[in-house]
C-alpha cells in the first residue's frame, strides 16, 4: 500500500510539472522592422508577443491606426520614421508596461472631430515614452485615464498658425503620477496641457512659441512644475482651478501681447510660488479669484506689469521677493487688499536703514496711483513716461486719493535678497 501511494504521488508530481512547464513564458524575442524584416510595424505587431522587443531600421514608414494590445519594446534606429500622412492617428498604445523609444512621428491628421495624436495612451499604466521626435502632428503625446506613465526627453516641433487647427504638445487628461521632463515643445496650441491630473510633475521641459500656453494646468491638485523654461507663448502660462501647486525655479520670459501673462493664477488655492525669475512679460503674475497662496523669493525684472493682484485675490502671502525694473510694480482693481506683502525689495523705494538691520525703516506702497488709473482706463498707458503721469505720481505722494494705502510692504529690503 505504501508503495502504491508513493506512485500515485510521483505520478501527480510529474502531471503537475507538465503542466507548469507547459505555462512558462516563452523567452522575448527581437523582431526587426525593414530590410529583410518585417515590411511594416503593422505586420511585426501582428506576430509580436508580450514582453518583445520591435526594432525599426531606418526608413519611412507611411503607416497610421496602429494599435498595441501587448506590452512591447518598441524602438528604433535614427532614421526610422512613422509617417501619417496627415490622416488620423499614427500610434495607439492600450497595454501597460509598453516603451517608445526613438522614433521619428510626422503628420497626424487635423480633424475637428477628434484629437488624433501622433502617440496616444489609452487607460494603461507603466508607460514610457522617451527620445522620440514628433513633427507636423496636430496633437503630439497625448495620455488619457493613465498612470505612472514617464514621458521624457521628447522634441515635439508643431507647425500651429491657428488654434482651431492645432492641438496640444504634451495631453493629460485624467491621469495621475505622471512624469513629464526634458521635453521640447514648439508651435502648438498648448505646449503642456493637464486637465483632470493628480500627483503628477513637470520638470526641465522648455515650451516656447506657442499659439496660446506654454503650460496650461485646469482641475489638476496636488502637482508640480519646476525647472522648466516657458518662453515667447502667445498667452504664457496659465494655472487654472487647483489647489496644492508648487511652481518653483522656472523662467517665464518674454511672454508679450495684449492679453499675455508670464504666470496667471485663476481661482488657486494653498499654492506655493517660489523661486522663480519673471523676465520681460507683458504681466509677470497676475492673480484673480485666488487666495492663500505663498508667492516667495521670486525675480520680477524688466518686465510691464510686475504683479496684478485682482480685489478677489486674498490672503495671499508675498515675502523676499525681488522687484527690479518694471514699468509697474503692482496694481490692483481695488482701494483694499486682504493680502500681505514683507521683506520684499523694491527698485523704487527710497527709504532709509538708520538701525541697520537691512529693512527700511519706512514702509513702501508698491501701487502706484498710474498703475491705478491704467488698471481702469487701459488707454492712458499712451502717457506712461510722460511728464503728465510724474506730476500726478508727484501729487499723489503728497496728497494721496487713489493708492491703496492697504497695499504696503511695512519692511522693505535695502538690497535684493540673494
Amino acid at each position: 500500500m505504501a508503495r502504491g501511494r508513493h506512485s500515485s504521488a510521483w505520478h501527480l508530481f510529474g502531471c503537475l510539472a507538465v503542466v507548469l512547464a507547459s505555462h512558462t513564458p516563452a523567452a522575448s524575442e527581437r523582431l526587426l522592422v525593414g530590410h529583410g524584416g518585417f515590411p511594416t510595424l503593422q505586420a511585426a505587431l501582428a506576430q509580436a508577443r508580450a514582453g518583445d522587443t520591435v526594432h525599426i531600421l531606418p526608413g519611412v514608414y507611411r503607416e497610421r491606426e496602429i494599435d498595441i494590445w501587448v506590452p512591447l519594446v518598441i524602438e528604433a534606429s535614427p532614421g526610422a520614421t512613422l509617417d501619417g500622412e496627415g490622416a488620423g492617428e499614427i500610434l495607439r498604445v492600450r497595454a501597460s508596461g509598453t516603451v517608445i523609444r526613438g522614433l521619428t512621428f510626422r503628420r497626424s491628421g487635423v480633424s475637428f472631430l477628434r484629437e488624433n495624436a501622433a502617440i496616444r495612451i489609452e487607460g494603461a499604466h507603466d508607460c514610457r515614452i522617451e527620445r522620440n521626435r514628433l513633427e507636423g502632428c496636430f496633437f503630439g503625446i497625448y495620455l488619457s485615464k493613465s498612470a505612472r506613465c514617464v514621458v521624457q526627453y521628447n522634441v515635439i516641433l508643431g507647425t500651429a498658425e491657428r488654434e482651431a487647427t492645432s492641438g496640444n504638445g504634451i495631453h493629460l487628461w485624467y491621469c495621475r503620477d505622471i512624469l513629464v521632463r526634458g521635453n521640447h515643445v514648439v508651435r502648438h496650441r498648448d505646449g503642456i496641457y493637464f486637465e483632470f491630473v493628480r500627483h503628477s510633475t513637470v520638470e526641465h521641459n522648455v515650451s516656447e512659441d506657442n499659439l496660446r500656453y506654454g503650460i496650461h494646468f485646469m482641475f489638476s491638485d496636488s502637482c508640480s512644475y519646476r525647472f522648466n523654461l516657458f518662453q515667447r507663448n502667445s498667452a504664457g502660462v496659465a494655472v487654472m482651478y487647483s489647489r496644492f501647486i508648487l511652481m518653483e525655479n522656472n523662467r517665464f520670459e518674454h511672454n508679450w501681447g495684449e492679453s499675455t501673462f508670464g504666470l496667471l493664477l485663476k481661482d488657486i488655492s494653498q499654492s506655493h510660488v517660489r523661486r522663480n525669475v519673471f523676465l520681460s512679460n507683458t504681466t509677470a503674475l497676475y492673480l484673480e479669484g485666488s487666495n492663500h497662496n505663498l508667492v516667495d523669493s521670486n525675480r520680477f525684472h524688466a518686465n510691464g506689469w510686475a504683479l496684478r493682484l485682482m480685489a478677489s485675490a486674498t490672503g495671499n502671502t508675498f515675502i523676499a521677493n525681488s522687484f527690479v525694473a518694471n514699468t509697474v510694480d503692482a496694481t490692483t482693481n481695488s482701494t483694499l487688499s486682504f493680502n500681505t506683502f514683507r521683506a520684499n525689495y523694491w527698485d523704487r523705494y527710497r527709504g532709509y536703514d538708520i538701525d541697520r538691520d537691512g529693512y527700511g525703516d519706512v514702509p513702501f506702497h508698491p501701487v502706484s496711483a498710474f498703475g491705478i488709473l491704467t488698471e481702469r482706463f487701459p488707454a492712458l498707458l499712451l502717457f506712461l513716461r510722460s511728464f503728465i503721469a510724474e506730476l500726478w505720481e508727484l501729487a499723489e505722494q503728497v496728497f494721496p486719493v487713489l493708492t491703496p494705502m492697504a497695499i504696503v510692504d511695512p519692511t522693505p529690503l535695502l538690497e535684493p535678497p540673494a
